[in-house]
C-alpha cells in the first residue's frame, strides 16, 4: 500500500466541489482511525483530487455530504472506496532487490533444510499490493527447492485493500512489468500457455504456495503460527510514529526466535521494538529476543 503524490489539482479542478478544512479533517480522522493512514494537511489537494471522482460517481454535490455518508452505519461500502482512492499500489517484481538477495543467500538454505526435515516454514508478505512481492518470494522458494509444494512451506500475502487482493489472486500483469523479472526466474514464474499480447500470467505452482487475504495491519491479526520472515515494505511510512512503534512490536511478537523482518528503504524501526532487533543487512533485521507472545501451532494463516 502506497500513497502517491501526483501533481496537485488545478484551481479549476478544486472549484468543482466545496472542500473545507473541516471536511478534510473529518476524512483524515476516519482514515487514521480505521486504516492507520496519517494524512498531513499538505495532502489536502491530493485528497481532493482522489475523492472528487467518488463524488461524481455518487452524484453528490459537496464533500460535506460525502463525509456524512462515510459516517453512516450503512455507507454502502464507501469506506472501501475511500481506501482504494487514497492508496496507490505502486510496486513491481523484485523491488528493492537486496531483500531478495538476502532471502536467497542467507535465509532460504536453512529454511529449506528445516522444511525437508518436517518443520513448518512461514513467510508473510504483509502489504502485498497486487501480489508481485509474494510471487517473487514463491519463485525463490521453488528455485531453491523444486519440491516445495510437497513440504510445509506457506506464504501469507495480505493487503488492506480488498480490490487489490482480487488482482493479486488473479496473478495477471501488464507485459511491461515482465522486464523486471530476472532471466533465471522467468521459466518458474511466467505461464507461457496463458496471457495475451498485453498481459502475462503467473504459474499456478506459485499460487499454490500462497494464501491471499485482506488484512488491516492496525486491527486484530487472526494468525497464530509464528513467521520465519516478514516483509513489510513501504506501508508503515504512512503511519504516525506511535502506530509505527506498535506495528514493529507486533511484528516482533509474530516472528520466530531469530526470525527476520524486512522493511522499506524509507522506513526505520522506532520505539521499544528497536531493542528487539539487530540490523543484519540493508533495512533487514533479525529478531534477537525471546518470543513476545505465545503463538499456537494450530492457527490458520488465512486472514
Amino acid at each position: 500500500m502506497n500513497i502517491a503524490s501526483p501533481p496537485p489539482p488545478t484551481q479549476a479542478d478544486q472549484s468543482e466541489y466545496a472542500f473545507s478544512d473541516r471536511d478534510f479533517a473529518r476524512i483524515a480522522a476516519l482514515a487514521n482511525a480505521k486504516y492507520g493512514i496519517y494524512l498531513q494537511s499538505s495532502k489536502k489537494a491530493l485528497v481532493y483530487s482522489r475523492l472528487a471522482r467518488r463524488l461524481r460517481a455518487l452524484n453528490l454535490s459537496d464533500f460535506e455530504t460525502y463525509c456524512d455518508l462515510l459516517q453512516q452505519a450503512d455507507s454502502g461500502g464507501e469506506e472501501e472506496h475511500l481506501l482504494s482512492a487514497l492508496t496507490t499500489n505502486v510496486t513491481h517484481f523484485f523491488r528493492e532487490k537486496h531483500h531478495f538477495d538476502f532471502l536467497r543467500n542467507q535465509l532460504l538454505p536453512d529454511l529449506v533444510a528445516r522444511a525437508k526435515s518436517g518443520a513448518a516454514v512461514r513467510v508473510w508478505s504483509s502489504a502485498c499490493s497486487a501480489g508481485q512481492e509474494a510471487y517473487c518470494i514463491a519463485a525463490m522458494v521453488l528455485d531453491a527447492c523444486a519440491e516445495a509444494g510437497t513440504l510445509d512451506i506457506r506464504i501469507l500475502a495480505t493487503d488492506i485493500d480488498p480490490q487489490i487482493i482480487v488482482k493479486a489472486k488473479q496473478g495477471i500483469y501488464p507485459k511491461d512489468q515482465q522486464n523486471a523479472i530476472p532471466d533465471q526466474y522467468r521459466a518458474i514464474m511466467i505461464d507461457t500457455s496463458k496471457g495475451d499480447e498485453a498481459h502475462f500470467c503467473m504459474h499456478k505452482k506459485l499460487g499454490n504456495l500462497i494464501s491471499f487475504g485482506q488484512l488491516n495491519l492496525i486491527a486484530d491479526w487472526p494468525m497464530r503460527r509464528p513467521f520465519d520472515v516478514i516483509f513489510c515494505r513501504n506501508a508503515a511510512i504512512y503511519f504516525d510514529k506511535n502506530t509505527q512503534s506498535r506495528l514493529w512490536g507486533r511484528f516482533a511478537d509474530a516472528l520466530t526466535p531469530e526470525g527476520h523482518l524486512m522493511i522499506g528503504h524509507s522506513e526505520r524501526l522506532c520505539g521499544p521494538a528497536e531493542q528487539r532487533f539487530a540490523s543484519v543487512d540493508i533495512t533487514t533485521y533479525r529478531k534477537t529476543d525471546a518470543p513476545g507472545i505465545e503463538m499456537s501451532s494450530k492457527g490458520n494463516e488465512k486472514p
